[in-house]
């Protein structure tokens, strides 16, 4: 289908910002309609949390970092350690090591970020979407802004039938013919409230669409089959093992490599299972080992089943690599990615 421009008013954009300044949602990070631009720091904090990660997820954990490292140099000059136990549990893991790194390089820079999409792309992490969000919202440049819920709105204004992810470069081409030279962060940010509350993924509410009546997949009676996506392949299931040791009502906690699956977080030593391979089994000491159980984790392009064993009997020496003793009573205090905050429930269960 010819995706063009042709048969779209010229006056969507108005009728997207009308909308907008009547329904923006309420959100930590964002400044209402008709108020100054917000810092730039709370933007980019927020963009970052909110790849692929939920709003309602997000906000909890938008607070805690606001709180503890109000401003780009506070954070700058936390610890690695801290960082990363405050986003335990927010996943894709790098995301937090680019925080940091960025947090760094901006706070050498005086603590003043880049107000243009060029500058904001040189510093680490930062990729073409969040630094084309940060200066439209923060900066109020002009820049295409498409994230998932855009591209859906998009996607079914266009009724363009290319399938995902194939299909980007077109959405972003048909996103810019639309972005007002004025307000294009108040209208990168409609277009996401409208695709979040509005031109839903199932049950799109059109009656409440304020452009509705030019909606080309509106007019074909289907906006749901838009965005068209490629067949799913299926993941891979990965088979692993974790293992927990216990001294003087510690448990072993290693802490992983910087780079790879779970990078610089804490966690339960392992048998090296990775995205492309399964665990070899292997304990890291010798003894009597029981196993608690399995749990499971969805990654982004595999599946864990982890097993988890139990050493049995006395520790006297600590097991092999960089690790510490950490006091049971603390456990929470760790900042235990997901997968291993599941497997220390696991073996903490009380016996039924």
């Amino acid at each position: 289908m010819d995706a063009s421009r042709d048969t779209i008013p010229s006056n969507v954009p108005g009728k997207v910002l009308d909308w907008y300044d009547a329904h923006a949602r309420t959100l930590p990070w964002r400044a209402a309609p008709g108020t100054p631009a917000p810092d730039p720091y709370r933007v980019w904090l927020s963009e970052v949390m909110l790849q692929q990660t939920t709003v309602t997820a997000v906000k909890d954990y938008f607070a805690k970092f606001t709180s503890r490292w109000p401003g780009v140099c506070d954070l700058a000059a936390a610890s690695d350690e801290d960082v990363m136990a405050a986003w335990a549990g927010l996943g894709y893991y790098a995301r937090a090591r680019n925080l940091l790194a960025c947090a760094r390089e901006v706070a050498a820079r005086g603590g003043i970020f880049p107000d243009t999409e060029e500058g904001l792309r040189a510093l680490p992490g930062l990729g073409a979407y969040t630094a084309a969000a940060v200066a439209a919202i923060a900066f109020g440049r002009r820049a295409v802004v498409v994230d998932a819920n855009v591209e859906r709105v998009v996607t079914r204004l266009f009724a363009l039938d290319a399938p995902l992810p194939g299909s980007r470069p077109a959405i972003r081409a048909l996103t810019d013919t639309i972005t007002p030279d004025r307000r294009a962060g108040d209208f990168a940010q409609a277009l996401m409230d409208m695709g979040a509350t509005v031109c839903t993924t199932r049950a799109p509410r059109c009656l409440l669409c304020p452009i509705a009546a030019d909606c080309r997949a509106r007019a074909m009676g289907a906006p749901e089959r838009f965005p068209v996506k490629a067949p799913k392949k299926a993941k891979p299931t990965r088979m692993g093992r974790a293992f927990w040791i216990e001294r003087d009502d510690k448990v072993w906690l290693v802490r992983r490599a910087g780079k790879g699956m779970l990078g610089g977080m804490r966690g339960l030593p392992d048998d090296g299972w990775s995205a492309r391979e399964d665990g070899h089994g292997e304990a890291p000491i010798a003894g009597h080992w029981e196993s608690a159980g399995r749990v499971g984790h969805v990654f982004t392009h595999f599946s864990l089943e982890l097993g988890l064993s139990v050493h049995l009997g006395a520790c006297p020496d600590d097991p092999p690599g960089e690790g510490e003793w950490w006091p049971l009573d603390r456990l929470d205090d760790a900042g235990l990615p997901t997968l291993f905050a599941k497997a220390a429930r696991l073996a903490l269960a009380e016996p039924a």
